[in-house]
């Protein structure tokens, strides 16, 4: 089991109902605000802590890819 953060559940949960799209960074931002919001960077933080967590080698992600200039997505099982 992999214990999450409350922003970090709900960045893997708006990701997961997307499998194949990708999500914008303000896309994400908006489903994972709170009364304290977080920035572009402190959502990029959060992405790269949770791959820390779930990817064998979090340089190369097979769970949650980076779309350069876009945002992130999940990609679809293959």
């Amino acid at each position: 089991m992999v214990n999450l953060t409350p922003t970090q559940f709900k960045i893997l949960d708006a990701l997961a109902s997307n499998v194949g799209q990708t999500l914008t960074r303000t896309q994400l931002l908006e489903r994972v605000r709170t009364n304290a919001d977080i920035e572009d960077r402190t959502l990029d933080r959060h992405i790269a802590n949770r791959r820390a967590r779930v990817e064998r080698d979090p340089a190369h992600p097979r769970y949650i890819l980076t779309v350069f200039g876009v945002g992130y997505k999940m990609p679809a099982p293959s």
